[in-house]
Order: structure tokens, then sequence, then C-alpha cells
């Protein structure tokens, strides 16, 4: 058995992550499910994700439509209150220099995108949409591996823009000490947030009971910490209707 739930962990959030790990396996236990005591939230994300044993993870939404659609369940997505969204729903930030005096996306047309992988829904997709509604993609870009490190590269100079999932950059504010130098230079279109998935034998309803159980469970202090403020059913066609950028 394996699950993980990488994709908004950060050092800050270790003890409430561990919380509601148990309070999920509590959920799941109460319906029969078994799960593995500790999260493998350092393994290979997409390893993870294939794994036959797969309990829980969470995945983005770009490698779901890509590779996973067809190879795991889908559970549903948590909602993170993400203001201008409906539940479940997410978009990017598109973060600058606070100094920078340009105002507008088509004037950094020239600029240097700092993106976390380029199979990220909100790192690469939805800047690739934004740029193309403004007529333009980025020439130079550079790949840094985490959406916090797109936001550390801009507020030092070695990129001029990022896009950041808007949980990531809400965490970002809270945490980095960075942040206070950086701005938002407008906001992507919502698509559908990061899903929870599980194996293709999963028990879907049992499972996504016992996630919506434990999402009710947690104390308010966790409940802020994670962002989490319920769970939302979006369609597996939702997913799938969003373009994917040229690979």
């Amino acid at each position: 058995m394996i699950a993980s739930l990488m994709m908004y962990a950060r050092p800050e959030l270790a003890a409430a992550h561990d919380r509601y790990w148990a309070a999920l396996r509590e959920a799941l236990a109460n319906r029969g499910t078994r799960s593995p005591a500790q999260l493998s939230n350092d393994a290979d994300a997409l390893t993870v994700w294939r794994a036959p044993d797969l309990v829980l993870s969470q995945t983005c939404g770009m490698p779901y439509r890509l590779w996973l659609h067809d190879e795991v369940s889908l559970i549903g997505t948590p909602d993170y209150g993400v203001p201008g969204c409906a539940p479940g729903q997410y978009r990017s930030a598109l973060v600058v220099r606070a100094d920078d005096p340009r105002d507008t996306l088509a004037d950094f047309a020239t600029a240097r995108l700092a993106f976390n992988a380029p199979h990220s829904q909100s790192g690469f997709a939805a800047a690739y949409a934004a740029a193309q509604r403004a007529g333009f993609w980025f020439d130079e870009r550079v790949e840094t591996g985490a959406h916090q490190a797109s936001a550390r590269a801009v507020a030092e100079g070695r990129a001029d823009i990022a896009a950041l999932d808007a949980v990531t950059w809400a965490l970002i504010q809270r945490h980095d000490a960075f942040a206070a130098s950086l701005r938002v230079l407008d906001w992507t279109q919502p698509t559908p947030g990061l899903p929870y998935i599980a194996a293709r034998t999963a028990d879907v309803p049992n499972t996504r009971a016992a996630v919506a159980d434990a999402i009710s469970a947690l104390c308010d202090g966790d409940r802020d910490a994670l962002m989490l403020r319920g769970f939302a059913q979006i369609p597996k066609a939702d997913y799938l209707a969003v373009p994917n950028p040229p690979m």
C-alpha cells in the first residue's frame, strides 16, 4: 500500500498534514479500507500515482488528463476556497517583482518565465493559455522544479514572471519572507483543482465519504493551515476538457 499528499506539503504544515492523514486513515478504516501508517511524500510522484495499490494521493490536472485518467480512480477535489473560483476550482497568480514597472501581461512578451515543470497545469499550461490570449509565448523559460523555487527565482531576478498555483501562492505569502518583494500582475482563468486519486480497484464511494469525513473532522486551526474548505465532485470530462500546451 502507498499514499501521498505531496502537492502542498511544506515543513510548516507537516504537523497539520500528519493529523489530516491520521483522520483520513481512521475514516478509511471505519469503511474497511486499510492504509499505510506513513505518507510517501518523498517518493517519485508518477510512480506513486501509477501504483496498483495506491490508497490515496493528490495529482495535478495536467498529469491526470495526459497520463492517468484511464489508469486511476478519480475520488474528488479538495476545495481550498480560492477567491474567484467555484468550489474545487483554482487558478494561477501571474507573479512579478513588486518594483517591475510593467503592468500588463503583454508587456512581458520578451521576459523570462520561471515554471515548475512542463506537465504542470498551474505553472505551465495556465501560463501558456494566458500568454496566448495576450498574443505571444515566452521564448525565454527556466524550469525550477517547484512553485516556491519559481517564486524565489522571480524575487531574486533570475526570472521575470511565474504562474503560481493560487493555493501555493497563498502559502508562500504566509510563510516566505521573499513574498514581500513580489506582486500579482494578473490571474489566469479558473480550471478544476488538484484532484485526489486512488488505484483503479479502489472503493470509490467509500473513499470519497472517508475524505469528506476527514476534512470535517479537522480542527479549525488545521483546516486553516491546510486551507481546506470542503470536498467537491468535478466530473472527469471537465478535467479532460482543459487544453494542453504544445509538448
